[in-house]
């Protein structure tokens, strides 16, 4: 009887929900704290090597956009770790084995309307994180572009290669932060382990965000 108990137990376990799950909940805890150590890095980096500083005011530049993509990380990892747990139960609920545990029974209207509503939910955010991945992406090509740009200085003999600030749009046209392969701050920023952790962060919260993806078409 109690072996017949367990198996009837391991039947009602919606399986590909407990992995959707488990894989939602790796994503996201990869996208949001690397993401946030990145972009801490990413401020310590522009402060340190490019002498850009924080605006006097109420002005929106791109200190203050890093301080709101963090408060934004801190809501997405509240909202999801709940959001979890909401789907995991509704496949509790809505798997064949339940059947078998409580006897048959009807689908009432509004079982139709509540796994409606999460369907139609998921893809919404399933559609969030792609736009999520895309928008994460660009950091990486950034790093990437500096990180090829420290690479290729250490291997051709007397280039001189500029990185622009300007040319990602993270400050305005008049100011002029650049850094070139002849300046100092340039090897010490190419030396130092921050540059090559900040971008490995952002490559490890691009993967979160992709898993989160898979995770909502799992769902």
């Amino acid at each position: 009887g109690c072996f017949e108990c367990c198996i009837k137990c391991l039947g009602g376990i919606p399986y590909a929900s407990l992995i959707a799950t488990i894989l939602l909940y790796a994503g996201v805890a990869l996208f949001c704290g690397c993401g946030h150590e990145a972009l801490s890095g990413t401020v310590n980096i522009l402060q340190t090597y490019f002498d850009v500083t924080r605006a006097a005011g109420d002005v929106i530049d791109v200190f203050t956009m890093i301080d709101i993509f963090k408060y934004v990380i801190y809501g997405v990892a509240a909202a999801f770790f709940v959001y979890g747990i909401l789907l995991m139960v509704e496949g509790f609920f809505t798997t064949g084995a339940i059947k078998d545990l409580y006897g048959d029974f009807k689908i009432t209207t509004c079982g139709r309307c509540v796994s409606a509503w999460f369907i139609m939910l998921t893809y919404i955010f399933m559609l969030a994180w792609l736009g999520v991945t895309a928008f994460t992406s660009l950091p990486v090509y950034m790093y990437f572009n500096l990180w090829t740009i420290c690479r290729n200085a250490t291997v051709v003999d007397g280039a001189n290669l500029c990185l622009d600030l300007r040319q990602y749009g993270i400050v305005t046209i008049g100011e002029e932060k650049k850094v070139c392969t002849s300046s100092e701050s340039f090897v010490k920023m190419c030396e130092s382990n921050e540059l090559n952790m900040t971008f490995h962060l952002f490559i490890v919260a691009l993967a979160g965000a992709g898993a989160a993806v898979i995770a909502m078409v799992s769902y």
